[in-house]
Order: C-alpha cells, then structure tokens, then sequence
C-alpha cells in the first residue's frame, strides 16, 4: 500500500486528489495539508511513501519545499503551469500532473509511483537472511530457496546448490522472513517458493521432484497467483 499525502493551496484540488486516491486500490491518502510547515511537521514520522506536491504556492513552492526536505519520499508533482516541468524532473520526480488531469492520467502516475518504489525496494532489500541451527548462523539465499517444510517443532529450509538446513523456529517466524509476493504458505506444513514451482497437477504442486500437497484452504489464492504468474 502506498501512504501518500498531499500538498495544495487550492481545497478543491485536494479534494480531486482524495476522490481519486479512494477509487484507486494500492494507495491511500493519509492527510493533505494546505500550508508546507505543517506538511514538513508530518512528513517527520516518516511514514510517506509519497507526496503529491503543488508546484506553485503563495508560501513557498513546491519546487523549494521538495528541496529543502531532508528525508525525500518519492514525488508527484501538480500544477497548471506546464513550464516547472522541466525543474521538477531535475528533481526526480516520478511524474508530472498538469491540472486539470483526469482519473486515467491520475491511474498513470500511481503506477509510475508503484514501479519506482518497487524498484527501490529490490535494491535496498538484502537477498538473504540468517537461521540458527546446530550452534550456528546459516545464510539463506532467497534466489536459491525453493521451500520450507514444517517438522514439529522445526523447520527443514531447501534450497538449490546447497544442504538442507534444520531450524527450530515456526511457520510464522518464517512467514515474516519471507516476501510475501514470492513466497506463499499452501499447507499447513509448507511454504513454497512460486517462482520455483516446475509444475502443478491435480493439487499436487511440483518443485524438481519434490512433490507437496496443496491445501483445499489455500487453493482459491494459490491458483489466482500462478496465473498472476
């Protein structure tokens, strides 16, 4: 879910935003704000993934207050005056909005946003992440892992190129570890990766020669996902 806010010195343009924002799944508009200072209060708790950002303001402009911010979320920029294009894209800034904009144009800049963010993420994101077992730390390669088995009160982690590993640890502890859009739970006793999924035939999902029975419970979710695939 994109947090966004915005910030206009026109209502009526804040209330298109906000009309927009709620038609459109994946993003919500936390606030909007007609005056930056206190934009600038809220954008301190650091919970904006972006700001839809008027260019030009009586107090200050958009093109300077995006300036001054220290932690910089990703930026939309609007106004009617086509010619601080250039300037707010010197600012890289994921789009452009020249008022009036209709929904459509609005839906374009949304998945602009989406795309950037979700690029940022795959960057900033380590691939791996650490388990104890057998008075250890291992690494797990999030690229290598293919799925996870559940054993009492342990964990048997598979992945390609390399020993299984065998944690004491839950499903639940492990789900947290895992990005959820490559990783799904299918059973009570196993989490698989998607991307490494080989073939599915009747409810059996296969990984290499892995055979792993897929739930009743998860089916519905499952089966809407591979062909999201």
């Amino acid at each position: 879910m994109i947090k966004a806010i915005a910030l206009d010195d026109e209502y009526p343009a804040l209330k298109v935003l906000q009309s927009f924002c709620d038609r459109t799944d994946g993003i919500e508009l936390k606030a909007s704000f007609i005056h930056p200072a206190e934009a600038e209060e809220y954008l301190k708790s650091g919970d904006v993934d972006l700001i839809f950002l008027d260019v030009n303001m009586p107090e200050q402009s958009g093109i300077d207050f995006y300036r001054a911010l220290e932690n910089k979320p990703a930026v939309v920029f609007t106004t009617a005056y086509s010619e601080f294009a250039v300037e707010g894209f010197n600012l890289k800034a994921v789009d452009y909005l020249l008022k009036p904009f209709k929904y459509e144009r609005f839906l374009q800049a949304v998945e602009n946003v989406k795309e950037t963010l979700d690029a940022r993420e795959a960057v900033s994101t380590p691939r791996h992440f650490f388990v104890r077992a057998d008075y250890s730390q291992h690494k797990v390669s999030l690229d290598h892992l293919e799925y996870i088995e559940a054993l009492n009160d342990y964990l048997r982690i598979v992945q390609s190129f390399a020993k299984p590993i065998v944690a004491r640890m839950t499903m639940k502890e492990m789900e947290k570890k895992l990005p959820s859009q490559e990783f799904m739970r299918v059973h009570r006793s196993y989490i698989v990766a998607l991307g490494k999924i080989t073939q599915v035939r009747n409810k059996v999902i296969y990984i290499g020669d892995k055979e792993i029975s897929l739930s009743r419970g998860y089916y519905k979710e499952f089966a809407s996902r591979i062909e999201d695939k």
